[in-house]
C-alpha cells in the first residue's frame, strides 16, 4: 500500500520508503545480535528517509520494537516526542545551555562526558522543580578521537558521576572508527579498551546501565562487540558501511528514487547538451530531459557518468547535472512524456542503488541517502 505524506500534489519526482524492507532488515539484525537490545539510530531525519514514519513503523513492531532510538541533535528528538513516540531517546551530540532545558521537557537520554555539563544539566533540573532524576549516557573515547571522556580516565569519571544523585547512569558507549574496515586491528584495540572499562566497573559493583558500541559495521562483524545494546544505522535502510564488510545480514535497500521524462528532443551530431558543453553528440541522438537535479541530491560529478533505468533497460545521463534537471541519452530510442525513469531501484533485469553512485563520485550511501533533499517528496510503502 502506497502512503502519500499530504494531500498536495505531488512531484514526478518522487522517492517510495518501502517500510516492509525496513522492517524485514531490522528483524534480520535482530537475528543476527540475538539477545542484546537494539538502539535504532535515527538521526538526520533517518538517513533521508523520514524519521518519524520510520519510528512508528519499528515501534509497531510491539515487543519486538528497539529498546531505545537515537538521534544526533535535540531538535530530531523533539520531533518524535511531538508524534507521540515514548520509546527512550538517546541524544548522541553534545548539548548546550540552550537546549538542555529540553533534556529535561521531553524525557530524552543525554550524552555526557565531562562534568561542565553535569552542572548545567543539574542547574537545569533544579530550576525546573522536576523531582525527576535525568538519565545519561556516558561516551567513552577509545581512539575514535572526537568525543568523550577518555577510557584512562573514565572510571574515576563515572564514580563523579555516581556521587550526584541527580543522574542515573543509563548507559556507556563508545564508537568505532574502523569497525567497517577489512583489517579489524584498530577496531579490535578500542573494543580491548572499552571491555576494559566495563570489567572494571563490574568488578566494583558501578551500575553503569547498557553497554552498547556495535554500530553497523560492528554488527555486522565483531560479535564480541554486542554487549548489552546494539546501534544499527545504515544497515537498517539496506546497505552495509563500507564494501569491506561481511554479508552477514541479508539486507534490501529502503528507499527507491524515480522521475519521468517530461521531454524528448533530437540532438544532432556534433551538438551539445547542457552547461559547459561537457557533451557532445557522436551522431543524431534523442535526448530526454528529467525534472530531478542537484537541488534534489543528485551530485554533480555524476554527470556523464551515471545511468537510469527505463523500460527495463539502461541509459547514460548526458551532459552537466544542473539544479533542476538531468538528461538522459536515449540513442535512438523514442519514450513517451510521462514515462517512468528509475534512478535508485530496479527493474526486471536491471538495477541501481547507491553503491552504483559512490563508485562514482568516491562517496559512501549514507551521504547519497542524506543528500536527497526535501523537495523530493517520500511516499511510504508498507
Amino acid at each position: 500500500m502506497l502512503l502519500k505524506l499530504n494531500s498536495i500534489e505531488m512531484r514526478n519526482t518522487f522517492a517510495v520508503v518501502d517500510l516492509t524492507r525496513l522492517v524485514k532488515n531490522y528483524k534480520n539484525i535482530r537475528r543476527k545480535v540475538k539477545t542484546s537490545k537494539v538502539m535504532a539510530v535515527i538521526k538526520a531525519d533517518a538517513y533521508g528517509h523520514g524519521a518519524v514514519n520510520v519510528a512508528k513503523s519499528l515501534c509497531a513492531l510491539g515487543k519486538a520494537a528497539p529498546e531505545y532510538f537515537a538521534v544526533a541533535l535535540t531538535e530530531e528528538a523533539i520531533e518524535l516526542r511531538k508524534n507521540k513516540i515514548t520509546t527512550p531517546i538517546l541524544v548522541l551530540d553534545p548539548f548546550s545551555r540552550s537546549n538542555a532545558p529540553d533534556v529535561i521537557k521531553y524525557k530524552l537520554e543525554a550524552t555526557v562526558y565531562n562534568r561542565e555539563q553535569l552542572k548545567i544539566l543539574d542547574n537545569e533540573l533544579r530550576k525546573s522543580g522536576s523531582r525527576s532524576k535525568i538519565k545519561i549516557h556516558i561516551k567513552i573515547d577509545t581512539g575514535m578521537g572526537r568525543l568523550g571522556v577518555s577510557s584512562d580516565e573514565a572510571v574515576d569519571f563515572i564514580r563523579y558521576v555516581k556521587s550526584n544523585s541527580q543522574f542515573v547512569i543509563a548507559g556507556i558507549y563508545t564508537h568505532f572508527s574502523t569497525s567497517d574496515e577489512y583489517d579489524k586491528t584498530y577496531a579490535n584495540l578500542q573494543l580491548a579498551k572499552f571491555t576494559s572499562l566495563v570489567n572494571c566497573l563490574r568488578s566494583e559493583n558501578i551500575d553503569y546501565g547498557l553497554a552498547h558500541c556495535a554500530n553497523s559495521g560492528a554488527i555486522l562483524d565483531m560479535p564480541d562487540s554486542y554487549f548489552d545494546m546494539v546501534r544499527p544505522g545504515i544497515i537498517l535502510y539496506g546497505y552495509h558501511p563500507s564494501l569491506e564488510t561481511s554479508d552477514s545480514i541479508n539486507l534490501s535497500p529502503v528507499m527507491d528514487l524515480f522521475s519521468c521524462i517530461s521531454t524528448v528532443r533530437l540532438i544532432r551530431e556534433n551538438e551539445y547538451v547542457s552547461y559547459g558543453r561537457k557533451f557532445k553528440a557522436g551522431s543524431n541522438v534523442n535526448i530526454a530531459s528529467v525534472p530531478i537535479g542537484y537541488a534534489d541530491g543528485i551530485n554533480r560529478h555524476l554527470t556523464n557518468k551515471m545511468k537510469v533505468i527505463i523500460a527495463d533497460k539502461e541509459y547514460p545521463q548526458a551532459g552537466t547535472v544542473t539544479m533542476d534537471r538531468i538528461m538522459i541519452n536515449l540513442n535512438n530510442d523514442v519514450y513517451p512524456v510521462s514515462e517512468k525513469v528509475i534512478l535508485l531501484g530496479h527493474s526486471k533485469n536491471c538495477s541501481i542503488d547507491a553503491w552504483d553512485w559512490c563508485k562514482i563520485i568516491n562517496t559512501i550511501p549514507y551521504e547519497i541517502l542524506c543528500n536527497l533533499s526535501k523537495r523530493v517528496p517520500r511516499i511510504y510503502k508498507s
